[in-house]
């Protein structure tokens, strides 16, 4: 099951894609992690659908990695008394913590925190944008506001306060049940909603631990000034461009995206592009255009995977979603220019051991050009600082652990295998190439250069770089 492309596929499961044949499908496809959204159905569908997946690695035999995306704080306007109102740009209108329904001249806005954080000027946004207001006067418990841009609201609709740090936590009482759900289930990366600032990742991690991978979704543009630092504290970012371009002009959106890529491969972390990639093949067969486009966009800039939601969780057609994502992706890094651009963008490594090793493997490929790079690895440090470099030749991940199989599944370019745990270099040497030759990555009397780290079995000890020759069976 050797995937032909160094980007990743995620797919979000949900109601057109819980049964055993269409998951096999969307693995078949192309699919490389699964993700389970929260924001949607009960925990009772999603064991089952993480247990679906489980058995298909058991099945294929290839670590497969799961995403719980927990739904993070909702902020949203109570209701109507007629189920909704018309709202007229130019006249006033009124939020407050009344719970009674509302009407064209106010409504309930029960979240305390809003108020404690806007000021006049502020801008609200009801309904993923579509109305704006302004904030004139407040209190403690309400907020005289302007309507900017008018229209129709209905029964809880969702408020957006962009440019603001709201005092909240990003894990609600479901998101830690939720949470404490997935990680009795053995999920191996946590997605953590409506991240504003490095204390967010704190608190999370005091509740993951080691249990899983920790990613942050970056949907506040809140976070962007904190970006640096929380792409040190988590294991990988998730671009959020969703929410980004409800609370920011969508012109900004794709210069966020390229910083927040940037960052995140100077870190050697793993960035995830998501929403509304390949939108309309939620009714249709094909994409457009533009949406091809977006996703080739995603793949020159070199993320380590972009991935599907609706279209793969309720669409009409999910595996042909996967495919031509699939087909996208090996089309851009086809071409000599996806290299050329991975080239150009490459950072300087940083003045550490397992940087300078993983920099010299990236520069003995490009000399030697071996037919793969292995890296034996037990927490995953020694892969993820080898795909930093964006090696030509792939990386075969080897580990004596199926949970880092699992999490390298989203990792640029890494194709992990549970492998044994060994004891000297020389047993190690002769499993990377015995694995190699099996897996499909190279042939009889072919290179492969190996990076590991010694003492073995102590993360983040990255210091040995061997070139070896593959024997014959």
């Amino acid at each position: 099951m050797r995937r032909r492309r160094q980007a990743k596929i995620v797919a979000t499961l949900g109601p057109a894609s819980s049964s055993a044949e269409i998951i096999h499908a969307l693995f078949s496809a192309g699919a490389d992690l699964f993700r389970l959204n929260l924001s949607h159905g009960v925990q009772a569908d999603h064991a089952q659908r993480l247990a679906t997946v489980r058995g298909l690695e058991r099945e294929t035999g290839r670590p497969i990695g799961v995403l719980l995306d927990l739904q993070g704080p909702k902020l949203r306007l109570g209701t109507f008394a007629e189920g909704r109102a018309q709202l007229i740009a130019g006249t006033r209108f009124r939020l407050d913590l009344d719970r009674s329904p509302g009407d064209a001249s106010r409504a309930s806005l029960p979240h305390p925190e809003i108020f404690a954080a806007i000021q006049p000027g502020t801008e609200l946004l009801l309904d993923d944008g579509k109305i704006r207001l302004r904030v004139e006067t407040y209190g403690g418990d309400y907020a005289e506001t302007s309507v900017v841009v008018g229209g129709t609201i209905s029964d809880r609709k969702g408020v957006n306060v962009p440019g603001v740090i709201l005092p909240i936590s990003p894990l609600t009482p479901k998101d830690r049940a939720d949470l404490d759900f997935g990680l009795a289930q053995g999920v191996d990366w946590v997605a953590l909603s409506f991240v504003q600032r490095t204390d967010d990742i704190a608190e999370a991690r005091a509740l993951i631990g080691n249990r899983a991978w920790i990613m942050a979704k970056l949907e506040k543009p809140a976070a962007m000034e904190h970006l640096d630092g929380i792409v040190d504290l988590v294991d990988g970012i998730m671009v959020a461009r969703g929410d980004l371009g409800v609370e920011l002009p969508p012109e900004q959106v794709p210069e966020l995206q390229r910083r927040i890529v940037r960052a995140c491969r100077r870190a050697g972390k793993p960035v995830i592009i998501a929403t509304q990639m390949l939108e309309s093949m939620i009714a249709a067969p094909v994409p457009t255009r533009a949406e091809v486009s977006d996703v080739a966009t995603a793949i020159y800039e070199g993320v380590d995977a972009v991935m599907l939601s609706a279209e793969s969780a309720s669409g009409k057609y999910p595996v042909e979603a996967v495919a031509m994502m699939d087909r996208i992706i090996g089309r851009v890094e086809a071409d000599p220019a996806y290299r050329v651009g991975l080239e150009a963008t490459h950072t300087p490594a940083e003045a550490t051991t397992a940087d300078a090793i993983c920099f010299s493997l990236r520069q003995v490929v490009a000399l030697l050009a071996p037919a793969a790079t292995v890296t034996y690895t037990a927490s995953g440090f020694t892969s993820l600082r080898a795909a930093r470099e964006r090696p030509a030749a792939p990386i075969l991940g080897l580990t004596p652990h199926v949970t880092t199989a699992r999490r390298l599944a989203l990792v640029w370019g890494v194709h992990a295998v549970v492998a044994a745990d060994v004891g000297d270099v020389a047993e190690m040497i002769a499993i990377a190439c015995s694995t190699a030759l099996r897996e499909g990555f190279a042939g009889p009397d072919s290179d492969i250069a190996v990076v590991a780290g010694l003492p073995f079995r102590q993360p983040g000890t990255t210091n040995l770089l061997h070139v070896a020759r593959v024997g014959r069976r």
